[in-house]
C-alpha cells in the first residue's frame, strides 16, 4: 500500500485527540450518500413516470395518425396500402364523435370511437385491456338487438351499467322536425368494459362499431386511418415516408407531436429536480473542503516533519486528495446502491399512491436508467475531486520551516 494512501486512511479513522476531524469527515460522508441516494431516486421517479405514461399513452392510442383530406371511400384498401410501408405492424380505421350517455345511476360526456373490431387490436391494446366481454362481441344493431359499445370499467361503475346492461347514447348530430332540432338518440348495449389505465380512457371513452359510429355521427366514412409501427421511435420517420411514398394527399402525425407539451414538461421537471437535488451533493462537497482544510490546519506539524523526512510536495497534496476521495467515492457508491434498492422497492410494491385522475396513474413509477445512474455517480464523485483540490494544495504548499518555528 502506498504510504500516501496508509496517511489518508489514518487520517480518516483518526484516534481520540482528532475525533472531532473524524466526525466531521463522517458527516461530510453522510451528506455525499444522502446527496447521491436522492438525486438517483427523483432521476428513476422521473424516467419511470415518462416511461409509464409514454407505454399506457401508446398502448390507448395510435403511433401515426394518416389523414385524407379528400376522404377515406375503402379504408380497406387503405389500409392494406399503409401496411404496406416499411415498418408499419397494423393499421386501422377510426371515427371519433362526443354524446351524452345515460346509466342506470348516472350520466356523463364521453368520447365514442368507431372501430372495426378485426383490425383494432393491431393499433391498440383494447384487446388485451378487456375485463368484461371481448372486442370481437360489437356488433350493429339489428331487428333483435341494440347496438353494442365497450366501455372503460371506471365509467361503467359511475352510470351504474354493466356488462349486459342498456345505455342511451345522444349525440349533438341530428334533424329538424317539427319540433326543432331532434339530436340522435340511440340505446346501445354494453358487450364489454376494459381498462387501459388511463383516466381519460376508463372514464369517457367508448367504443362501437363503424357501422354505429356513422349512425350516431352522420358521417359516412372514417375519419383516419390510425397506425402501429414496429418501433415507437421510427413513428415520425414512417409518418414523413407515408407521405413520400403515397403523395401529398396524406396527411399524418405521430404520437411525438401528439404529445409533445407532455414529454416536454416532463423532460423539463427532471432536469429541474436534478438540478435542484444536485444542490445536495455541492453542498455535501463543501463539507468535504472545511473538513479537509480543519484537517490540514490540525496536522500543520506532521505535514512539516513528512517534508522534513523527504515527502515532496505531490506525496503531500496526494494525502489530501485521497481522503477526499475516499470520502466521496464511499458516500457516491453507497447512496447509489441505496438510491436502487429504495427505488427497486417502491416501484415492486406500488409503496407510493396518487391520485389517477391529475398524473393518469395511480401510483409513482421508478426506473432507473444505468445511463442516469453512471451520469450521477460520475458527477459526484467529479464534484468531490473538485473540492479536494483547494485543500490539498495549500496542504503541498506548506513551508516546514514555518510550521516548525515555534515547536
Amino acid at each position: 500500500m502506498p504510504f500516501e494512501l496508509q496517511i489518508a486512511l489514518r487520517y480518516l479513522l483518526a484516534k481520540r485527540r482528532q475525533v472531532f476531524i473524524s466526525v466531521i469527515s463522517l458527516v461530510s460522508t453522510i451528506g455525499v450518500t444522502v446527496g447521491v441516494m436522492a438525486l438517483v431516486i427523483a432521476l428513476a421517479l422521473m424516467t419511470g413516470l415518462q416511461n409509464e405514461l409514454r407505454d399506457r399513452i401508446l398502448g390507448s392510442s395510435a403511433h401515426v395518425y394518416v389523414f385524407k383530406p379528400s376522404g377515406i371511400t375503402d379504408y380497406r384498401a387503405e389500409v392494406e396500402r399503409l401496411k404496406g410501408i416499411a415498418g408499419v405492424a397494423g393499421a386501422a380505421p377510426a371515427l371519433i364523435g362526443k354524446a351524452l350517455v345515460t346509466g342506470a345511476r348516472g350520466d356523463g360526456f364521453i368520447t365514442v370511437k368507431g372501430i372495426d373490431p378485426d383490425l383494432e387490436a393491431t393499433v391498440t391494446d383494447i384487446g388485451r385491456a378487456m375485463t368484461d366481454g371481448t372486442i370481437a362481441d360489437l356488433r350493429a344493431a339489428d331487428d333483435e338487438h341494440f347496438a353494442s359499445i365497450l366501455i372503460g370499467r371506471d365509467l361503467s361503475g359511475s352510470l351504474g351499467s354493466f356488462l349486459g346492461d342498456t345505455i342511451t347514447l345522444v349525440t349533438p348530430q341530428g334533424s329538424l322536425s317539427p319540433m326543432g332540432f331532434m339530436p340522435r338518440q340511440r340505446r346501445v348495449t354494453i358487450a364489454g368494459t376494459f381498462r387501459l389505465g388511463l383516466f381519460e380512457f376508463d372514464h369517457s371513452y367508448g367504443f362501437v362499431d363503424l357501422e354505429t359510429a356513422y349512425i350516431l355521427t352522420g358521417q359516412q366514412q372514417p375519419d383516419h386511418i390510425e397506425i402501429r409501427v414496429t418501433d415507437i421511435y421510427d413513428a415520425p420517420a414512417i409518418a414523413d415516408r407515408i407521405q413520400d411514398e403515397l403523395g401529398s394527399d396524406y396527411v399524418t402525425s405521430d404520437w411525438s407531436d401528439m404529445n409533445q407539451s407532455l414529454y416536454s414538461a416532463l423532460w423539463l421537471e427532471k432536469i429541474a429536480m436534478g438540478i435542484g437535488i444536485g444542490l445536495i451533493v455541492m453542498v455535501a462537497a463543501l463539507n468535504i473542503v472545511a473538513s479537509l482544510v480543519l484537517l490540514v490546519m490540525e496536522k500543520t506539524r506532521d505535514i512539516a516533519i513528512l517534508k522534513t523526512m523527504g515527502a515532496s510536495s505531490r506525496s503531500i497534496m496526494l494525502i489530501f486528495l485521497m481522503q477526499g476521495m475516499i470520502i466521496g467515492i464511499v458516500g457516491t457508491i453507497t447512496g447509489a446502491t441505496l438510491g436502487a434498492i429504495i427505488s427497486t422497492i417502491l416501484d415492486r410494491y406500488r409503496l407510493i399512491s396518487i391520485p389517477s385522475d391529475v398524473y393518469q396513474v395511480t401510483y409513482l413509477p421508478f426506473k432507473l436508467q444505468p445511463w442516469d445512474a453512471a451520469v450521477v455517480v460520475i458527477g459526484a464523485v467529479v464534484v468531490c475531486f473538485v473540492a479536494t483540490l483547494y485543500p490539498s494544495r495549500q496542504a503541498a504548499r506548506l513551508d516546514p520551516a514555518q510550521a516548525l518555528r515555534f515547536d
